[in-house]
């Protein structure tokens, strides 16, 4: 763009996220109040194409089930940019007391996909209202389904009409309860790490707890893996290689004097390596069916591979940083650590040239400041105007 048009398009972008901001904040709240589990999003994806729809974007094709991916065409000769959203609820009970809280019991936008949603549709209204002057073509992706494996996005690889696309830059943007409304994260190269579940069973010889002797304790066994498999972080995870190992369930089916016959425990392991995600869940099986078999026992260890590591791509990334410090001024956009957070948004960063960015949504003086998948998780809704705005600047940076 020459300097002159490139003030006049940025200008008339935040204009218009600021004149429509509003309705997509009363967007965000219908699907806050009406959430649907992953793969389960029919009347999510019902409403977005009604409101695509409504817009004047009709080139709207069905994608992994209960997904949208829909084509705002070129005004001008040029490449196309892919602007991807997740749709998909949490099964949390919402505990906020607001007028808009979740009428399903026990389903809860607690990762703020409500915002994602409200974001991209506010960043679609946006670029429809200038896409005559757009050198290039604008693809909106609403996935279903992040937050289970295989995840949606990997459901979405798989279609013709994305496969169909070939290879296009793809941005995507999550809501951060700990950065401040007003304020953006950018980080390039490896951002998010890979997730694998792991799923333990310990088996010994259940027995009478007074007569241990004549048992093989599987809680002691599984006890002792618990905590030697910390050793592949602290002692065989390459000191400059993030990567967390955690339990979060424990199952032995004994009681105050009864030894059970088996513990199951899971559990998951995430890093920011490939090459080490593999050699660590070799390492990790080893481990523990050695601590088993010197105990007397058996241990079974089965993994299901989940998400690879996000990549943003440098050159990408550094563009739309360089975007976002016009748009927003360079004090408001940050350099992000990693995070061992997973995302689907993986898959398409190992194949395409991605940028997954962070959109602060925190207010402490509102006491908005719970931490996503939580029952009171909630953001300064504010952050709309920023989150489609931005995106929809990005995405002309870019053509």
């Amino acid at each position: 763009m020459e300097p002159d048009t490139r003030t006049e398009i940025q200008q008339r972008i935040k204009t218009l996220a600021q004149r429509y901001a509003p309705e997509f904040v009363t967007v965000r709240r219908h699907l806050h109040q009406n959430p649907e589990l992953s793969f389960k999003e029919h009347r999510t994806c019902a409403y977005i194409k009604e409101q695509l729809l409504a817009l004047g974007i009709t080139d709207i094709v069905s994608v992994a089930g209960t997904g949208l991916l829909a084509s705002i065409p070129a005004g001008q000769n040029g490449k196309s940019v892919l602007l991807r959203s997740d749709i998909d609820a949490l099964p949390i009970e919402e505990q906020n007391q607001l007028p808009y809280r979740s009428k399903n019991k026990g389903v809860m936008h607690a990762c703020g996909h409500d915002a994602h949603i409200a974001s991209l549709l506010l960043c679609a209204k946006i670029l429809w209202e200038i896409k005559d002057g757009l050198r290039g073509g604008i693809k909106l992706l609403f996935q279903p389904g992040e937050e289970v494996m295989p995840g949606g996005a990997s459901l979405v690889m798989r279609e013709k009409a994305y496969r169909d696309l070939g290879s296009l830059p793809h941005i995507g943007q999550h809501v951060r309860p700990d950065l401040p409304m007003g304020k953006i994260g950018f980080r390039s190269g490896t951002f998010m790490a890979s997730m694998d579940e792991l799923y333990v069973r310990v088996i010994g010889k259940g027995g009478h707890a007074a007569m241990p002797e004549d048992a093989i304790d599987s809680v002691l066994i599984a006890s002792h893996i618990i905590i030697a498999a910390q050793q592949l972080v602290s002692r065989m995870a390459p000191p400059k290689t993030p990567s967390v190992l955690s339990f979060g369930k424990v199952m032995a089916a004994g009681t105050v004097n009864i030894l059970p016959d088996q513990v199951v425990l899971e559990g998951t392991f995430r890093t920011l390596d490939g090459t080490w995600r593999k050699t660590a869940l070799q390492k990790l099986e080893k481990l523990m069916t050695s601590i088993a078999e010197g105990m007397g026992g058996e241990c079974e260890l089965t993994v299901r591979h989940g998400y690879p590591h996000v990549v943003n791509d440098p050159g990408l990334t550094q563009a739309l940083r360089n975007s976002a410090e016009s748009y927003l001024g360079i004090d408001n956009v940050l350099d992000m650590d990693p995070w061992m957070a997973a995302e689907d948004f993986a898959y398409y960063s190992q194949q395409n040239p991605a940028c997954f960015y962070m959109l602060g949504v925190g207010n402490e003086e509102k006491g908005i400041n719970s931490g996503l998948h939580t029952p009171t998780f909630d953001l300064d809704e504010n952050a709309l105007e920023i989150g489609g705005g931005l995106m929809a600047w990005l995405a002309t940076e870019n053509l």
